[in-house]
């Protein structure tokens, strides 16, 4: 981790024609960050994208089997009287190849904003979550782990839309009584057309000690000037209500989401998980995941999954995951981000271990 600060001097004029020089210590910071995860990934099957069949078991090795490889930048000014200008700049990449993966095909593609932050609360400009995407992640059983989790279930129905949101503006309240809310529109920049790639989200959090609800909703339409690999403007609305609780050293979580995208499945996901952390080095978690088509309830999926993470460090962890996925119908749920995302028919089991590293 880097830091550096720095201390400027302003000139202050006067009127009346006399002047005088004032010091100013603006508390400033920026800091590099990451993480970087290898692993190791077994699958019994895989999908052939051009034929639709299976192409038999695999071994490989794999970026993020755990979590995504990313680096960044944030930085932040303290400007006095409780309010700061902070920025973040994020990419990911893969450590199999050296290459930008994770980031929607673009060098800082997962953040790239600036805000500013205060007692009224906070607005940010640029590329950004949703606060449907920050509530998703919140309540996920599984933590939005690479494998076997929310967050396959999310880019399997909408890619990367309402994940990076491009042209954004966003409002975050400050916390009053336990609750706290966002809004975000995302303009689609086209001119002449103000709904093409237009995206809007909002969210509801309450906390009340040890226990958390949090309901969030998204929409988004086609088109607009983005333009990347995985799309990040798809026609979908998304709505979503998830709780959590902790007590001791164990976290039970509940999700309902449901994603209705233009010309595909009408998804109904109910997930449950608890995360326990057995010792200060050693942490369990397990989901399962239920999905049905609102459209033609034949199509349907069953996601489950455990983990296991050792941290040998406060930076450094090993870990190991299994999942397996069982598709009925028209249903193509995955296993795995980035390799995986679409399943087939029948039952799908995976493996994964590796090492991640913080920093």
């Amino acid at each position: 981790m880097s830091r550096f600060s720095r201390c400027v001097k302003l000139p202050i004029a006067c009127i009346g024609g006399a002047s005088v020089i004032g010091s100013a210590c603006a508390q400033s910071s920026v800091t590099l960050y990451g993480r970087v995860d290898a692993g190791l990934l077994y699958m019994s099957r895989t999908l052939n994208a051009k034929t639709g069949l299976n192409d038999g078991h695999q071994l490989a090795a794999v970026d993020g089997g755990s979590s995504p490889t990313v680096f960044g930048l944030t930085g932040v000014e303290d400007l006095g009287g409780g309010a700061k200008v902070r920025f973040t700049l994020e990419s990911g990449v893969s450590v199999m190849n050296g290459g930008i993966n994770n980031s929607n095909g673009n060098f800082f593609g997962r953040q790239a904003f600036v805000s500013l932050a205060g007692k009224p609360g906070e607005v940010k400009l640029g590329l950004q979550y949703s606060p449907f995407f920050l509530s998703l992640y919140e309540t996920d059983p599984r933590g939005f782990s690479q494998i076997g989790s929310g967050l396959v279930n999310y880019a399997n129905n909408v890619a990367g839309t309402g994940a990076f949101n491009s042209n954004g503006m966003s409002y975050t309240s400050p916390a009053f009584a336990g609750f706290q809310g966002s809004a975000l529109l995302a303009f689609g920049g086209k001119a002449g057309d103000f709904q093409a790639g237009r995206q809007y989200s909002g969210n509801l959090r309450y906390q009340l000690g040890n226990f958390v609800i949090n309901a969030a909703l998204y929409s988004g339409n086609g088109g607009g000037t983005v333009s990347t690999p995985i799309p990040s403007t798809l026609d979908f609305s998304g709505r979503m209500v998830g709780a959590l609780y902790r007590f001791a050293n164990v976290t039970a979580k509940a999700q309902f989401v449901n994603f209705k995208v233009a010309h595909s499945f009408n998804s109904n996901i109910y997930g449950f998980g608890l995360d326990w952390n057995a010792t200060p080095a050693l942490n369990v978690n397990g989901g399962v995941y239920y999905r049905t088509d609102r459209n033609d309830s034949v199509n349907s999926s069953i996601l489950g999954a455990i983990g296991v993470v050792y941290s040998l460090s406060t930076r450094t962890a090993l870990y190991t995951q299994f999942a397996a996925v069982n598709n009925r119908g028209a249903m193509n749920s995955g296993l795995l981000m980035g390799y995986a995302i679409n399943g087939q028919q029948g039952t799908t089991t995976g493996v994964t271990a590796g090492i991640r590293h913080n920093f």
